[in-house]
């Protein structure tokens, strides 16, 4: 529950569209899954570092369209792998050299060879990967493994029996009407409650089931449809019944979509701000029997909440006292029982998963099977398979540069405060502290997670998927009434992403990101700051954006922010708003310029914060570009070419629809357009594309 307040760089499972192999329990919030892409001659071809020339497009003037500029050669010459909905050069690359790394280390440990010994979860990774590559054992079992859960389902007669059955469900990490994690107090930032939140839907947004005057999402409603009904066919239901089932179905996910908090309101945390005790539960969210279902979901002893979205547990009491009959709710149940574990059962199970996978987001193939079980794996014991892989990668030298980097990006913002016209002194005072206070997490964890307890065989990939999703259901739950653990990380250092955590006021950049093109040590300055450098301060800018600044440093949700100032805040976040409103994609869809304006407004701070960085940098060593660029117009490619990437349509509709990042191309030319040094460093005219009359600049 925690990523609904960690800013990452990257939302992967949209940004980088991968579909169909993902495996669904437990997942880590902002996991980059990519794939090796079919242009790809060898996994250990790594992207260049410095500027590609490669990558460009010279017929573009970069004053017109700075991404086609930096990106158009690349683009031109790279197609998406047809397991893929979307290709990135820098993100999809790096992540590709990690997954065959994974992939090495689970082969190994699978065959119980000398590097099992090694590690103390050894043993238990390899069984994991092995259970998940056994696809004749997967076959035989057929779906005898859901078969208890079906009778639980079957056993539901009344309102109090459906309570009991959701709350088993979920104490299995099977959260199929809302989830209940774990989460720091809004309001004391040092301890954690438990937290409730919306779910229900097996499609991505409510948008998806209530807006009746889109064509896209009529035709989407009736292919999820289609989908649910071959589903219930596979699960043994008679065609007529499934179809009737798949009815029934959207009927009640419809119902609780329109329950459903914006995804917009849904970035606000005051409005996601409900705490309640044990016993005013039944006065915040009535209708749900509280006690039966948090006993059985395994949180008998917790006695203090945040009641995320309490409008939809309203309403979902009511569905549950009668507004939608026992019968249906154990239609909805079977049919979440298997959507949930799809990927986990035999193949026509994963191939009619794949098939709505690939209606939504477009990816033409299943990702092959070792791929799928990597994913798996690390989605299940990230850390513990992280142990070898830092073994494996991490080389010290680098790690002393970028906390150096990191320092200098910070130093940047620190006197970007100072020079703030429009903050007055009390507000000032209070976000130099907030700056000051800001922990930084480099690599991997000083202390790996323990996974003793968790169970696994060699025989039942599925045993094994629920095994590992109710063990982390039950470390969550264990966290709650108990000091915050700021060691605990968020991410497993393979991933190929960086995040900022608002209520630990802290940032995190794994091992997986401190890789070419974003940094490397025989890469020019520039090109590192406008890779990684850009990345450090995209996430600094997080503590200040629109949700980050209004929690303290000790990360309490306070206003910290004096009338006219806080005013001044809105009136430059409103004009980044309304800059990314106006972009299109696809011909007339709109970004969405409140969903994305968090992540608009860090990436505007990051290209600012990290060029300071760097020109302080080079003026004290007295750098310049290594080829025909300036070390500024290096810094800019850097930026840039970071981003390049392509999308199927499908997928950016998706993406648009759903997800707080812009597309890239936004990403590189929003920020750039507003950012004047990048004009001077091009020469570009006043009226050039890339030069706003009316810029917009927050931090």
């Amino acid at each position: 529950m925690r990523a609904a307040l960690v800013s990452a760089v990257i939302v992967a499972s949209v940004v980088m569209g991968s579909c169909g192999g993902e495996a669904p329990l437990p997942s880590n919030p902002g996991t980059t899954v990519l794939a090796r892409p079919a242009t790809t001659s060898a996994p250990s071809v790594a992207t260049p570092s410095g500027v590609d020339k490669g990558a460009l497009d010279p017929s573009v003037s970069p004053c017109d369209d700075f991404y086609q500029y930096a990106c158009g050669g690349w683009i031109k010459a790279t197609e998406i792998p047809a397991d893929e909905s979307s290709w990135y050069r820098s993100f999809s690359v790096i992540h590709e050299r990690n997954e065959e790394i994974l992939k090495g280390i689970l082969e190994a440990k699978a065959k119980g060879g000398a590097e099992e010994r090694d590690d103390k979860y050894g043993k238990v990774l390899g069984d994991f990967y092995a259970s998940c590559m056994d696809e004749a054992g997967i076959e035989k079992a057929g779906t005898k493994p859901l078969e208890p859960w079906l009778k639980a389902i079957d056993d539901v007669k009344d309102p109090a029996s459906l309570t009991k059955a959701l709350g088993k469900l979920q104490a299995e990490g099977l959260g199929m009407v809302f989830d209940l994690g774990s989460a720091q107090d809004f309001n004391d930032a040092t301890q954690v409650v438990g937290m409730l939140w919306q779910g229900g839907l097996g499609m991505p947004e409510r948008e998806y089931y209530i807006d009746t005057k889109n064509a896209k999402m009529n035709e989407l409603r009736g292919k999820y449809e289609q989908h649910v009904a071959a589903m219930m066919q596979l699960a043994g239901e008679p065609e007529a019944k499934a179809k009737a089932s798949a009815k029934t179905v959207l009927k009640i996910e419809t119902m609780l979509a329109e329950a459903w908090m914006s995804k917009e309101d849904r970035r606000e945390p005051k409005k996601i701000n409900h705490r309640a005790t044990r016993a005013e539960l039944p006065k915040v969210a009535p209708g749900i029997a509280w006690d039966p279902w948090l006993d059985a979901a395994g949180a008998k002893g917790v006695t203090v909440f945040n009641v995320a979205q309490p409008d939809f547990m309203k309403a979902v009491g009511q569905m549950i006292n009668g507004k939608v009959s026992i019968a249906d709710w154990k239609t909805y149940l079977r049919w979440h029982l298997h959507r949930h574990t799809a990927d986990l059962l035999p193949k026509r199970f994963v191939d009619e998963k794949f098939k709505w996978r690939q209606t939504l987001v477009g990816a033409k193939e299943l990702p092959a099977r070792w791929k799928r079980c990597v994913r798996a794996v690390d989605g299940g014991m990230g850390e513990a398979l992280a142990i070898p892989f830092v073994k494996k990668t991490l080389g010290g030298e680098g790690k002393a540069v970028v906390v150096g980097m990191v320092q200098a990006i910070e130093a940047s913002m620190h006197e970007n405060l100072e020079k703030l016209a429009w903050m007055d002194d009390a507000t000032r005072k209070a976000a130099f502290t907030k700056l000051g206070r800001i922990a930084n997490k480099i690599a991997f964890p000083d202390r790996w997670r323990s996974y003793d307890g968790l169970t696994i065989g060699r025989e039942t990939y599925l045993s094994n998927m629920l095994a590992a999703s109710a063990f982390e259901h039950a470390r969550q739950l264990a966290k709650i009434g108990k000091p915050v653990d700021r060691a605990e990380w968020q991410m497993s250092p393979p991933t190929v992403n960086a995040y900022y955590d608002a209520q630990l006021n802290e940032m995190v950049f794994p091992a997986g990101i401190l890789q070419p093109p974003f940094y490397s040590n025989a890469a020019p300055m520039p090109t590192n700051f406008g890779g990684i450098g850009m990345v450090m301060g995209h996430e600094l800018t997080h503590g200040f954006d629109d949700e980050g600044r209004q929690f303290d440093a000790e990360g309490n949700l306070k206003d910290w922010w004096s009338g006219n100032v806080n005013g001044e805040f809105e009136r430059r976040a409103e004009c980044v708003k309304k800059q990314f409103d106006a972009y299109t994609v696809l011909g007339d869809v709109h970004v969405n310029g409140k969903l994305t304006l968090g992540e608009n407004i860090a990436d505007l701070g990051g290209v600012k914060l990290a060029y300071k960085a760097m020109k302080s940098k080079l003026a004290s060593a007295h750098a310049r570009g290594a080829g025909e660029h300036t070390a500024e117009q290096e810094y800019f490619l850097g930026f840039a070419q970071g981003w390049c990437g392509k999308i199927r349509d499908e997928a950016l509709r998706h993406l648009v629809a759903t997800n707080p990042h812009s597309p890239a191309v936004y990403r590189v030319n929003g920020p750039l357009s507003n950012t004047p040094e990048f004009a001077e460093a091009f020469a570009c005219r006043p009226d050039a594309k890339m030069v706003r009359k009316e810029r917009c600049e927050v931090w």
